[in-house]
């Protein structure tokens, strides 16, 4: 199956409008029950503050899967982790400001309008908090999708976080912008290429490109997870003696994927790598007892693995939740 921009959004388009929620309107929704602005969710750690913001949902279609099995599906399914469509799944797409000090650290941008109809609530959210796209000191893409970086550039071009640093990984940057590897894939696969060179190109004057574990920011460590693509990153934050790891697109379906690890998912660049990635960091999430975050987990956004009997099992942390 070719997996290009016309195939997601058509995948986008298939769904019922009824039954999606985009991100701004139900994080509006939370906030005028909680009195929080339009984000996900806020919590401390240390002396950070973490926000995680929803920038929408996709929906996820079965026949993106590999290995994918109808009725284990529908027995993880039924425990509800998923908000559920006639097609598949819908998974949330994350984005996350930590404030630590001065520093205001963008890790991933949102979608912008590259992606759809139901994506783009990022930007909005850093509004509702007041926060300025100005004061953005640090940009750590997790990879070049553009559900990732689509939001660091507006309509005509221009960089949204002017003042920003972009901080990627140096294999990242390179299999994205080599036209040897953009001229082998098949010619509708062309246009991830494109949207990925067009929404970094305004940083190349602020431009970090990192290689291998590296420290990245205040307490904030790179770490190499590749497979989903050659470059794709997990970025932990050490704040106050505990430690949260944002591992990116590691998980695509919380339901799914926890479960069944070996179900990779049409967009991974080595599906045999990012499998072998998703075990290693479950088993070592599951061992060290790690806090996490990934780009695509449910709400509220933030726990813990657990082994079970097949797989492993996601564990929402509701004793972090609030300011």
């Amino acid at each position: 199956m070719t997996i290009n921009r016309r195939t997601f959004l058509a995948a986008l388009a298939s769904a019922p409008a009824a039954t999606f929620i985009t991100g701004q309107a139900q994080a509006e929704s939370a906030a005028a029950n909680t009195g929080l602005p339009p984000v996900l969710h806020q919590f401390s750690l240390g002396d950070a503050r973490v926000t995680v913001f929803l920038d929408g949902h996709l929906p996820l279609g079965p026949q993106l899967f590999a290995n994918y099995d109808a009725q284990k599906a529908k027995a993880v399914l039924a425990q509800g982790l998923h908000q559920m469509t006639p097609e598949g799944v819908n998974i949330p797409v994350n984005g996350y400001l930590v404030e630590r000090g001065d520093a205001k650290t963008l890790i991933d941008a949102g979608s912008a309008d590259l992606m759809g109809p139901n994506l783009g609530a990022m930007g909005a959210g850093l509004a509702a908090m007041g926060v300025k796209p100005t004061e953005i000191t640090t940009v750590l893409l997790t990879h070049m999708h553009p559900d990732h970086s689509g939001g660091l550039v507006s309509q005509d071009g221009q960089a949204v976080f002017p003042n920003a640093e972009l901080v990627v990984s140096q294999v990242e940057w390179g299999f994205w912008h080599d036209d040897a590897i953009m001229a082998s894939v098949p010619e509708g696969n062309r246009a991830f290429f494109q949207m990925a060179r067009m929404t970094v190109a305004p940083y190349q004057n602020r431009l970090r490109l990192i290689d291998g574990e590296a420290a990245v920011d205040a307490g904030i460590t790179a770490l190499p997870l590749p497979g989903h693509t050659p470059g794709h990153m997990g970025y932990m934050l050490d704040s106050g003696g505990q430690q949260l790891l944002f591992w990116g697109d590691i998980i695509h379906s919380t339901a799914l994927q926890f479960a069944y690890p070996d179900w990779t998912i049409a967009f991974d660049t080595d599906p045999v790598l990012t499998a072998t990635t998703r075990h290693k960091m479950l088993d070592r999430a599951a061992s060290e007892g790690l806090l996490l975050t990934g780009s695509h987990i449910d709400f509220p956004g933030l726990g813990r693995v657990l082994r079970q009997s097949e797989g492993y099992r996601y564990q929402a942390a509701p004793w972090q939740f609030g300011l």
